[in-house]
């Protein structure tokens, strides 16, 4: 039979190939490729200052215009922070979360072999609002617990948590100290969870939890709006504010 003309095998790259490509590679990516390499290998290590451009200039014998290039590029990528009369360094890689396992914050943060700590800011007793009342489906103004708690993460704050909670599933709430303890692991021990919906969208704080958080005016937050089920019932309404150029989430299945 005649060959098929599709399955055709694609020629041979020719040997010289590699080499015509990295002479005719622009100058400031090999600059680019040095500083990723620096930082993976652990030479550079997060919040480390990185040579000037003049120095990386000489080194590479490029123009400072060349070298600026690649240093804004990795500014753009996060990978470093360029500070205006102070140098370039390299950026604090995001916090990652995951959303496929509901797990604790203080639990995330010693995963990572850091240290956490919170800050409690408010613990009250509230009446329902009608949004809430929709959300919990409950009557308005029925008596509900709230808190407002800041968790960080060796000092620096990367979330605030701002969570609603059914009196019933939880009659301890407001006798709790949550800076020994966080609101998650408290629920998760008294209100075995049954289900979990969440939502994240992508939002400019107000100003006290941008405050709260360490923010600029210009930045902004991902939010992730979660509501936990147990016993038939809905046991929490919260929303977690994290600073967007501080936090991913991630996940697989």
């Amino acid at each position: 039979m005649p060959a098929d003309p599709s399955f055709a095998p694609a020629p041979l790259l020719d040997e010289a190939a590699p080499a015509v490509a990295a002479a005719h590679r622009p100058a400031y990516r090999a600059v680019k490729s040095h500083v990723l390499a620096q930082i993976q290998a652990g030479v550079w290590k997060e919040g480390d200052a990185i040579p000037g451009e003049e120095a990386l200039a000489r080194e590479f014998g490029l123009s400072r215009m060349t070298v600026n290039r690649a240093l804004r590029e990795l500014s753009d990528e996060q990978v470093l922070t360029r500070v205006q009369g102070s140098g370039t360094y390299v950026s604090q890689q995001k916090v990652r979360a995951t959303l496929v396992e509901l797990r604790n914050i203080a639990d995330e943060v010693a995963a990572r072999g850091h240290v956490h700590r919170s800050e409690l800011q408010r613990l009250e007793r509230v009446r329902a609002s009608e949004a809430l009342a929709r959300q919990f489906g409950v009557a308005p103004r029925q008596p509900l617990f709230h808190s407002v708690v800041v968790h960080l993460e060796n000092e620096l704050p990367i979330q605030v948590e701002d969570r609603h909670v059914l009196p019933e599933l939880a009659p301890e709430y407001l006798t709790l100290d949550f800076r020994s303890q966080t609101p998650n692991a408290y629920l998760m021990r008294v209100a075995p969870l049954q289900q979990v919906e969440f939502e994240i969208e992508a939002v400019k704080p107000a100003r006290e939890v941008a405050e709260l958080l360490h923010m600029g005016a210009d930045e902004y937050c991902l939010v992730l709006h979660r509501r936990t089920r147990s016993r038939d019932r809905v046991a929490s309404v919260a929303s977690m504010w994290h600073p967007a150029s501080r936090y991913r989430f991630t996940g697989s299945f």
